[in-house]
C-alpha cells in the first residue's frame, strides 16, 4: 500500500522551512525553485513508490556524475537542452520573432577566449592527419544584407571525436577560433573534417542510456556562436550530411536548416589555392541569418552563462 504524506500540513510546513520560505534572508528566486524541486521530488517518491535502495542509488549516481563532470552530457542526452530550444522557439513565435538560422543546443564543451582573427583563420595545429576542410560562408541580416564585423565563434572535435581543453593531448585552443566577418559578411576557416563521437562507454551518461535502451552517439558536427551589435546572439551547430547518426543524434541537435553539405574534392590545384598540401580536401559552405536584437526580456531569455571564461 502506498503511503502519501506530501499533502499533509506538517510535511508542507517542514519543506517550507527547508526551502527558506519562512525567513527573509537569501534569494527569493532560489527559495521558490528549491521548494518546487523538493515538493515535486517527494511527490515523485510517493507516486512511483521509490524504495530506499533506489533513493541512495540515485544519490550515488549524482556523486559519480559530478566526479566525471558529465552533467552537461546527461542533460543533452535526456533531451532537456533540446527542450530549452523548443521553449525558446515557442516564446519567439509568441513574440513575433520569426525567421533566421535555427538555434540548437550548445553542448558542454565550449571554451571561451579562442584566438580571434579577421576574415579567416586556420583552426588546426597540423598534428591531426585528418582530411583538410575548407569551411566558409556569410552572415546576413533578416533582409539578406551582409553583416560585417560579426564574430563567428566556432569549435569542433578532431578525428578522434575529442575536443581541446578536455583532451590533454591536443594543443591549447586547437580547432577553436573566433573569426570577424569581412565587409561582405564572409568568414573562412581552414581545418580538418571532424568526427562524431560517443559518450564514454564507462561513463555515467551512457550508464543511464543503457538502461533506456539507447545509444550515445553523435554525428560529425561543428558548433557556432554568431554575435554582432544590434543582433540577437545565435547558438547553433551544423551536422554534416552523410553521417550515419545524422538523424539519430543522441543529443537531439539535428534540425531542419542545420545540415551542412560536405563535398570532397580531388584537385591538387584547388587544394593549393586553399592553402592545403596534397590533392584531396573537403569543402563545407554554410551561411547564417541573424535576427535583430529582441526586447531586453527576450534577450535575457536567450542568454546562456559561460562556464569556462
Amino acid at each position: 500500500m502506498s503511503i502519501k504524506l506530501s499533502h499533509t500540513e506538517s510535511v508542507q510546513k517542514f519543506f517550507r522551512e527547508v526551502s527558506g520560505l519562512d525567513n527573509d534572508q537569501g534569494s527569493p528566486r532560489m527559495k521558490a525553485l528549491v521548494h518546487r524541486i523538493l515538493m515535486d521530488s517527494i511527490r515523485l517518491i510517493e507516486d512511483m513508490e521509490v524504495t530506499t535502495e533506489e533513493f541512495w542509488k540515485a544519490v550515488d549516481y549524482l556523486n559519480r556524475m559530478g566526479t566525471r563532470s558529465e552533467a552537461g552530457l546527461l542533460v543533452a542526452g535526456l533531451g532537456l537542452e533540446h527542450y530549452l530550444d523548443l521553449l525558446l522557439d515557442a516564446q519567439d513565435e509568441a513574440a513575433g520573432l520569426l525567421g533566421g538560422t535555427p538555434r540548437t543546443i550548445e553542448g558542454p564543451l565550449y571554451v571561451a577566449g579562442a584566438p580571434m582573427s579577421e576574415g579567416e583563420a586556420r583552426m588546426d595545429d597540423g598534428t591531426d592527419p585528418g582530411t583538410p576542410m575548407y569551411l566558409h560562408g556569410q552572415v546576413f541580416d533578416a533582409d539578406g544584407k551582409p553583416v560585417a564585423g560579426a564574430v563567428v565563434d566556432l569549435w569542433h572535435a578532431n578525428t578522434n571525436g575529442t575536443y581541446s581543453y578536455f583532451d590533454s593531448r591536443q594543443s591549447e585552443f586547437n580547432l577553436r577560433r573566433r573569426i570577424v566577418t569581412d565587409s561582405e559578411g564572409r568568414y573562412r576557416a581552414r581545418s580538418i573534417v571532424p568526427s562524431g563521437y560517443g559518450c564514454p562507454p564507462d561513463g555515467t551518461t551512457q550508464e543511464v542510456l543503457n538502461l533506456l535502451g539507447r545509444h550515445g552517439n553523435r554525428p560529425a558536427h561543428i558548433h557556432f556562436f554568431i554575435s554582432a551589435p544590434g543582433y540577437r546572439h545565435l547558438t547553433t551547430q551544423i551536422n554534416l550530411a552523410g553521417d550515419e547518426y545524422l538523424w539519430d543524434d543522441f543529443a537531439y541537435a539535428t534540425r531542419d536548416g542545420l545540415i551542412g553539405d560536405i563535398a570532397f574534392i580531388e584537385s591538387e590545384a584547388a587544394a593549393r589555392d586553399h592553402g592545403f598540401q596534397g590533392n584531396r580536401f573537403a569543402e563545407v559552405k554554410f551561411d547564417f541569418q541573424l535576427q535583430s536584437a529582441p526586447a531586453p526580456d527576450a534577450e535575457q531569455r536567450n542568454a546562456r552563462p559561460r562556464a569556462l571564461q
